[in-house]
């Protein structure tokens, strides 16, 4: 990248400034930014300001000595000095040429990190199994499985889980909802628990379940025929919900069960561990976990009572799990009300021996759906409540995803569905989806034309002269540097923003430039552009999990 070259440079310089007042100098990071006045240069770094601090030098007269020391280089038109100790770089043009060069021999792989051999699990969705997603887990599906995206990209192995709560009071009236209704379908009395799901789906899943397996034998004790049609229960909204996911563009390497947690004793060593640990005691009857040694304003329950587990428990059992399969960092995905969860589940981590440090959770805020203006209600228990499939069926896949990355998952969000499904200009993903269509167009009419691309070193990109031309080259010379950036903050929203300026810089090219024309050099140089714009847009757009149409109707503003 350009910025490590320029770093290079400005490193070598301040070797010799130091050299000159007798000291030396550690390896220091140097940053840059882009000026947002094109007068103000390139590239900017701060790094005289930084290392001002440090020496017998203002950061504005460092800043001056760093200029004078920077080595000939081609690469540097003019260096300035500005305000309190800013470096403004002017970069010569070739370095542009050489982006369109690395986007043509890195192609797909242009703005992805080589492998660093470090493994990552991100764990997200993990939805309890009593229903359908729904609209509500949207935004944890498409955070997760993007992060995830930019975790690959930026080198990480990613593994991505699916963690379901199967077990608990929550699952048995799930059950008993789904027998009820199974009953009634045998013409049987039965009631559906007052507390339990009464939602329409609870019959589709009970008719299912009788219409595969069939009566239960009447001779079949009660307490084995409701544990097997929960279990029959559990299996088809697991299906149903891969198959939403699939659709959605999310997909899962690892599902994990907490029964399975509970049957292979494994909550039963964690606590065990804790208690060894000094961090578990017994108190009424329960065990305990010494949460506020973390930070936690009170000590949480591992253990009931009854000897039933609690979910936070389970959650120390699946720390161990966790980190017994060899990952370097996990990441958890949740919603604003798991906000309490972060102090206990990290110190949990920290008691079992595991650096917390390894332990991240991603918090993100609740989106408030509308329909023209008005809210959508939501309820799983009353069935009040809209599909993750009914919104992929109305809205897309490709539009839900990238407006709910649109926004800071630190940011609450409102979704409203008729204007998010509106096919416009004025809707961001199409109008990115629109700019790679465009450019897949002008590729398909040189070709119709005749006109075949010859390879870049044949040709002479020094012919790209105008400032739209090198606008939009400059962006795509960002990609890799953003990509790195929004894995690191995990960030992907700002992909989004990257991909809607790329498109406005190649609709600014594309009105001011003519690609294809009688000066056949010229026509070459500009299709690389287009060649190199339509790569980076879906690059970026693969990243979100959003597609990259070749072809998309004429839309009006």
């Amino acid at each position: 990248m350009i910025e490590d070259r320029l770093s290079a440079l400005v490193a070598e310089a301040l070797v010799g400034v130091f050299a000159d007042l007798g000291m030396e100098i550690a390896d220091f990071p140097i940053e840059f930014s882009k000026p947002r006045r094109k007068q103000f240069g390139d590239f900017s770094t701060n790094v005289a300001l930084v290392m001002g601090a440090k020496i017998d030098l203002s950061p504005r007269e460092l800043a001056e000595r760093i200029v004078e020391h920077l080595p000939s280089t081609e690469l540097i038109r003019r260096a300035e000095v500005a305000g309190l100790g800013f470096i403004n770089l002017h970069v010569a043009d070739d370095w542009l040429r050489d982006v369109l060069r690395e986007v043509a021999a890195r192609d797909e792989a242009y703005g992805r990190a080589e492998p660093q051999g470090r493994s990552v699990q991100v764990e997200f969705v993990s939805a309890n199994p009593t229903g359908p997603l729904h609209i509500g887990h949207a935004r944890n599906a498409t955070l997760g499985d993007a992060i995830a995206r930019l975790l690959e990209a930026a080198g990480w192995r990613v593994e991505r889980e699916y963690y379901f709560n199967d077990a608990g009071g929550q699952m048995d009236r799930f059950g008993q909802s789904v027998e009820a209704r199974y009953l009634q379908l045998l013409g049987r009395v039965a009631d559906v628990p007052e507390d339990g799901y009464h939602g329409e789906y609870i019959v589709d899943i009970a008719r299912d379940i009788l219409d595969a397996e069939g009566p239960a034998p009447a001779d079949l004790p009660a307490g084995d025929r409701a544990a097997r049609i929960l279990e029959l229960g559990v299996r088809r909204v697991l299906g149903q919900t891969a198959r939403t996911l699939e659709r959605f563009g999310v997909r899962f390497d690892v599902y994990i069960s907490e029964r399975e947690l509970e049957q292979s004793g494994e909550i039963e060593a964690a606590v065990e561990q804790l208690r060894e640990a000094g961090y578990a005691y017994d108190a009424g009857g329960a065990i305990w976990f010494r949460s506020t040694d973390f930070g936690d304003d009170k000590d949480r329950v591992v253990i009931r009572s009854n000897g039933s587990h609690t979910y936070f428990g389970a959650d120390c059992a699946y720390l161990i799990d966790k980190f017994r399969r060899g990952f370097d960092h996990v990441i958890y995905v949740w919603g604003a009300d798991h906000h309490g969860d972060v102090a206990r589940v990290r110190g949990a981590a920290r008691a079992l021996g595991f650096d917390p440090e390894a332990v991240e959770m991603v918090i993100y805020q609740f989106v408030s759906f509308l329909r023209a203006g008005e809210p959508v209600p939501m309820s799983k228990r009353a069935g009040t409540f809209i599909s993750l499939d009914e919104l992929i069926d109305e809205v897309g896949a490709d539009a839900a995803r990238f407006t709910l990355l649109s926004q800071s998952n630190d940011s609450t969000m409102s979704f409203d569905i008729e204007v998010v499904k509106q096919q416009s200009m004025e809707n961001p993903v199409y109008y990115v989806q629109y700019g790679h269509a465009r450019i897949a167009s002008i590729l398909r009419t040189a070709t119709e034309r005749g006109i075949a691309l010859l390879p870049i070193e044949q040709v002479d990109l020094a012919q790209l002269r105008q400032e739209s031309e090198h606008d939009l080259v400059r962006a795509i010379a960002d990609f890799p540097a953003l990509v790195a950036s929004a894995a690191a903050a995990r960030a992907p929203y700002r992909l989004t923003h990257f991909s809607q300026e790329l498109a406005a810089r190649f609709h600014r090219f594309y009105t001011e430039c003519r690609v294809i024309s009688d000066d056949a050099g010229l026509t070459q140089a500009r299709l690389w552009v287009c060649v190199a714009a339509k790569r980076v847009i879906a690059n970026a757009l693969e990243l979100l999990g959003v597609s990259a149409p070749e072809s998309m109707e004429r839309i009006d503003a």
